[in-house]
């Protein structure tokens, strides 16, 4: 008697699991609608299910949060750092210019000339420097999203993601940003509707009745 109830809880937990599959699965399709058209067709029904059994469990609903949070404060101190060698820069220069017009008010007329050339060579070293400092705080920006970005991706393989693997190939990334922007649209519809719609039991809320034409949550 006993393992008949094991064997029919079984059954009806899959049969729950599949239902939640389809509810995933029918509002991936939905949104794949809103991408431009030429993702849409590298996203393959084969592809959607595979995320869909991805989100089931919600362990990648509680991950890409994480994820973009993390993205989101170190492109905020990257960008504050390159403001910073900005400022330090300006500063710099009127500094500079400031010293430069001294220089001039106090140099008697016949060595103006001279004073100049000097200048001018002071001001084309300064300005060497800080085109140096800036290509070298770039290089270090691009580097630092690079590692950021292959953090993510393989965080997102290890938990299953369909589509998420280690790349540098712009098409393909450009592709998991469509994915990710996929599950945290779906993450906004579900987490307005109760933690049910994400896939734990319940019917999947009409889209157009909660989001605007670009996907973007319309207040109530």
């Amino acid at each position: 008697m006993d393992r008949y109830a094991g064997f029919l809880e079984e059954v009806a937990d899959e049969t729950r699991q599949q239902e939640r599959h389809y509810q995933l699965l029918s509002a991936l399709q939905s949104l794949v609608k809103e991408l431009p058209s030429s993702f849409q067709q590298r996203l393959s029904y084969t592809t959607l299910s595979d995320l869909a059994l991805a989100l089931l469990d919600g362990t990648v609903f509680e991950i890409v949060p994480g994820v973009l949070e993390i993205q989101h404060l170190i492109e905020k101190s990257l960008y504050n750092q390159r403001l910073r060698l900005q400022n330090e820069h300006r500063v710099l220069r009127q500094a500079l210019r400031q010293k430069h017009q001294e220089a001039q008010q106090a140099c008697r007329p016949h060595n103006l000339p001279v004073l100049q050339v000097a200048q001018q060579r002071e001001l084309e070293a300064v300005e060497h420097r800080i085109h140096e400092e800036q290509r070298a705080m770039d290089r270090k920006i691009v580097l630092e999203l690079d590692r950021k970005v292959a953090d993510q991706q393989s965080t997102l393989e290890k938990a299953g993601v369909a589509g998420f693997y280690v790349t540098t190939n712009p098409q393909e990334l450009m592709l998991q940003m469509n994915l990710l922007e996929l599950i945290r649209k779906l993450q906004q519809r579900g987490c307005q509707a109760g933690k049910a719609s994400l896939g734990l039991g319940g019917r999947w809320p009409p889209p157009a009745a909660q989001y605007d034409q670009e996907g973007s949550p319309v207040p109530p």
